[in-house]
């Protein structure tokens, strides 16, 4: 399913409040009429986090065949939310226990974007993307990371193995994908948030490791808001794993709009009129 995170409390389901679990769970007792029912998701996304293809599975007793499935979920959702593809599989698939890794993708946009604006971070000052790249590197592998999450260590392992870090430029965007194995509360925003400093030039490159050698609050203050953030696909056992990253909502700069040969073009059109007349 995908999913625009905007006006939801991230996934989890939650009684007083909107979340994408929540308006599912409705969906699902409307379709089947029953309370009888399991749902869970491959993972939590945060409030204001969006989804390009979140995994959940539903174990439910029916004779609907999947098709029909999906389009009576669809149509008793809201028109942020929407399931692609439902498909049987065996009573012992769990989507996020039989999960073996997650990728997310961050957009950090290089200028203010109107159409944009829900999905990207607008960064006004200037980005050194190439020395991002390099600080991305130390985020690679197994590691404690304790400094980049809210949650709390005595609950939870804050240890997580990172298989790729990588910075991408497209257009006026620039890419940050993240595939490991889980994922802890804020843990994305936090690392997007440290990158973006060093691509300010505000934090060095080599000063990042030292976040992993001691706990340390400064990655909480850059926390990267969620609007530029999808959780970008889930992996299990056999699957391949993407190498090529793309915009989900390509922010063109202005050499991919010919901005400036157009304005170049009318300029020596004015000056051609001036000297007819």
């Amino acid at each position: 399913m995908e999913y625009e995170g905007t006006r939801y409390r991230g996934w989890q389901f939650q009684s007083n409040v909107r979340t994408i679990q929540g308006e599912l769970f409705k969906s699902v007792r409307k379709v089947f009429q029953t309370e009888t029912f399991e749902f869970y998701g491959s993972g939590r996304t945060d409030a204001g986090v969006h989804a390009i293809m979140q995994i959940a599975h539903l174990d439910v007793q029916t004779m609907l065949a999947p098709e029909v499935i999906r389009m009576k979920l669809n149509d008793g959702l809201p028109h942020d939310i929407s399931i692609i593809e439902v498909e049987r599989t065996t009573n012992r698939f769990h989507a996020r226990h039989d999960a073996v890794a997650r990728s997310y993708i961050y957009q950090l946009s290089r200028r203010r974007t109107a159409l944009g604006k829900r999905f990207v971070w607008w960064i006004k000052d200037t980005l050194d993307a190439g020395a991002m790249r390099s600080a991305a590197q130390a985020f690679v592998g197994m590691g404690d990371f304790q400094s980049f999450t809210a949650a709390d260590p005595a609950e939870q392992s804050t240890k997580v193995l990172i298989d790729a870090c990588t910075v991408e430029e497209a257009g006026d965007l620039i890419l940050i994908r993240i595939t490991g194995s889980h994922f802890i509360w804020k843990m994305v925003r936090q690392i997007v948030g440290v990158l973006v400093e060093v691509g300010r030039g505000t934090l060095q490159p080599s000063h990042v490791r030292k976040f992993f050698q001691k706990k340390s609050d400064e990655p909480a203050k850059l926390t990267a808001p969620p609007s530029g953030l999808f959780l970008e696909r889930v992996y299990y056992k056999g699957e391949q794993r993407s190498l090529s990253i793309a915009p989900v909502l390509p922010v063109l700069s202005k050499q991919d709009l010919g901005i400036g040969n157009r304005l170049n073009k009318i300029k020596k059109g004015k000056r051609y009129e001036k000297q007819q007349a």
